[in-house]
């Protein structure tokens, strides 16, 4: 497993001008921060030693590097999931190669349903704490000593100083930047009207199928972790209405700029 992780970055430092500080991770409709970046080079995963290849037609599958503010970025356009036939490994192989590469802060956005009733579609929310429901765990296996240890803690998972700066600058800016518990799972069907009301009893906030690996991958490599997430839909499990990817999509998209000048905010703002 090392040796694949090397492989991808030497291939990136013989392309990097400086090695990136700041990590970043867009999801479904959510890659507009990209736009503001000036930009040293933009790749396909295809081309990088090892990279999984994204099969999902909103997620574009490009590594970007360059300048948000001033600071070094390494920004994936896409991401990949447990529901694409990839190993909790695979999925988080980009957070091990952004650690080896010096990253200290990981960025994570997704697109998740809403659980809290009162969330609406177009909510932001800082992830504060996650469930991991997938069933799998990327540490599962021999321990990367070299990356962290064998049991790694969990429980200051989403760093308070970073929590504080981002709701700082989210009020900054003018925005309602709402709080909660994300639970990832499997997928890729949708959950049922029984298993929202379970999740929601168990203290999730938002729902989606993605996240937890790669913020678990980061804390076992001692990378700082800020995830916030795009409320797509809210699921009430009384009213269930059917719900289609190209909503989410457009849900998605519709925050994406809002969403992108908040993480702007957030980086020239990082310690």
């Amino acid at each position: 497993m090392s040796k694949t992780i090397q492989a991808a970055v030497d291939l990136l430092k013989g392309k990097l001008t400086v090695l990136p500080e700041i990590g970043f991770i867009t999801g479904t409709g959510l890659g507009s921060l990209t736009c503001k970046m000036d930009m040293d080079f933009r790749m396909p995963y295809s081309e990088i030693p090892h990279f999984p290849v994204s099969t999902i037609d909103s997620h574009r599958g490009m590594l970007v590097s360059g300048r948000i503010a001033g600071r070094s970025v390494l920004a994936m356009e896409g991401r990949f999931h447990l529901y694409e036939g990839y190993t909790p490994y695979e999925v988080s192989l980009p957070v091990r190669v952004m650690s080896r590469l010096g990253v200290k802060y990981l960025l994570i956005s997704s697109a998740a349903g809403g659980l809290n009733p009162g969330f609406k579609p177009g909510d932001l929310m800082l992830v504060t704490d996650h469930i991991n429901m997938t069933g799998s765990n990327p540490l599962t296996g021999p321990n990367m000593d070299g990356f962290g240890p064998r049991f790694p803690d969990m429980s200051n998972v989403y760093d308070p100083v970073l929590l504080d700066i981002s709701m700082k600058n989210a009020i900054k800016t003018g925005i309602y930047l709402r709080q909660g518990v994300y639970i990832g799972v499997l997928g890729p069907s949708l959950e049922t009207p029984s298993e929202t009301r379970f999740f929601r009893l168990i203290g999730a906030d938002a729902i989606g199928m993605s996240t937890v690996h790669e913020v678990i991958t980061a804390v076992h490599c001692g990378i700082k972790v800020i995830a916030i997430v795009v409320i797509t839909n809210v699921n009430r499990p009384d009213l269930m209405k059917k719900t289609s990817i190209e909503d989410v999509i457009a849900n998605a998209e519709s925050a994406s700029h809002l969403l992108s000048s908040l993480w702007e905010e957030i980086i020239i703002n990082l310690p």
